[in-house]
């Protein structure tokens, strides 16, 4: 019998809040676009808050800025890859402040990708035994893999995605045809090469099939 939904966020959340650490649990939750990892660290989020303080953070609050990330085309999958995000912010305001030996004043985001500018926020202080879910793509290439002290990695058939992108993504691109040709050119094949370079199912904790959203199925779990 497949598991419910809810019964495995409960399942996933007491596995994570099994992981002891002396500073702040870093937690990735990675995979492609449209497969559903905001709703899952959400869920997660809220489970885990009942027993631990929580700090909600995402990749698109620390993109790079258009001209870095267009930098090789539009529609470049190597530019989708390469160029999207700072990950050198990522890891000198977030994942190494939040580590071992450190003082736990992180910076919840750095720039607004809708307006193309950065954005002026002071760090903030985490709490004792916090958890951190981080959600976004491409967080287990090897620059950030190293800094995570727990990883979840969602998987889903890129047509699955590409069905989902043209409800979600229409408002953002302007009809369904942008949606498809930027899949299909830039976001698809960008997956691709991070599953060549990274190797991201073979570094994660727990991998999941999240073809059906509401009924996961888990393909690989290291405790």
């Amino acid at each position: 019998m497949l598991e419910t939904r809810e019964k495995f966020v409960v399942r996933l959340a007491d596995e994570l809040l099994g992981r002891a650490v002396s500073h702040t649990l870093r937690v990735a939750i990675d995979g492609p676009d449209a497969a559903g990892k905001t709703i899952l660290a959400n869920d997660l989020a809220a489970q885990i808050g009942v027993a631990r303080p929580v700090i909600r953070l995402s990749i698109d609050r620390f993109h790079n800025p258009r001209s870095v990330r267009l930098a090789r085309g539009s529609l470049s999958p190597e530019g989708f890859y390469y160029d999207s995000f700072d990950h050198g912010r990522i890891i000198e305001s977030v994942l190494r402040p939040l580590g071992p030996g450190r003082d736990g004043r992180y910076l919840p985001g750095a720039f607004d990708y809708r307006t193309d500018r950065p954005v002026v926020v002071g760090t903030e202080q985490a709490e004792a035994g916090a958890v951190l879910l981080f959600d976004g793509l491409f967080l287990l290439r090897p620059e950030l893999r190293a800094f995570w002290d727990a990883s979840v990695y969602l998987r889903v058939d890129p047509e699955v995605a590409l069905s989902r992108a043209r409800v979600r993504d229409v408002d953002m691109f302007g009809s369904v045809e942008v949606v498809e040709e930027r899949y299909r050119h830039r976001y698809l094949p960008g997956q691709r090469l991070y599953q060549q370079v990274a190797r991201p199912e073979e570094r994660a904790d727990i991998v999941l099939d999240m073809n059906d959203p509401l009924a996961p199925v888990v393909v690989r779990w290291v405790e």
